[in-house]
């Protein structure tokens, strides 16, 4: 599975932002979905998951309220609404896939390439 994250960029505090992920390669609809993300000198860390059918999501505490998770398994994308931008949410942010439902970023089978958002206060 090859995934390609995109819609990263500068953003001002308290502004939106919506990254896409499309998967090629693999049967989308099997895969669950998540978004991690890596700030410069930190470890990678979760930021949202979604399941197969996208019946259920769960959200870092650090993220629940300002953003959304979403997939469209017809067009093989997962998203990530980002609302209320805050500068501690800058990073590189990753999509991944794994086979079931987990927070961990070491049971990800596959990884995107990341797309970078910097938002500034």
């Amino acid at each position: 599975v090859q995934l390609q994250a995109s819609g990263g960029g500068l953003v001002q505090a308290g502004g939106s932002l919506r990254l896409s992920c499309v998967a090629s390669g693999g049967t989308f609809s099997t895969y669950g979905m998540g978004w991690f993300r890596q700030a410069p000198g930190k470890e990678r860390e979760f930021v949202a998951t979604v399941t197969r059918s996208g019946g259920s999501v769960y959200y870092a505490d650090s993220v629940k309220g300002r953003f959304t998770i979403s997939r469209d398994n017809a067009k093989n994308t997962v998203y990530l609404q980002m609302n209320s931008l805050k500068p501690e949410d800058t990073a590189v942010y990753y999509c991944a896939a794994v086979k079931g439902f987990s927070i961990v970023p070491g049971s990800y089978d596959y990884w995107g390439q990341g797309t970078l958002v910097t938002v500034s206060s």
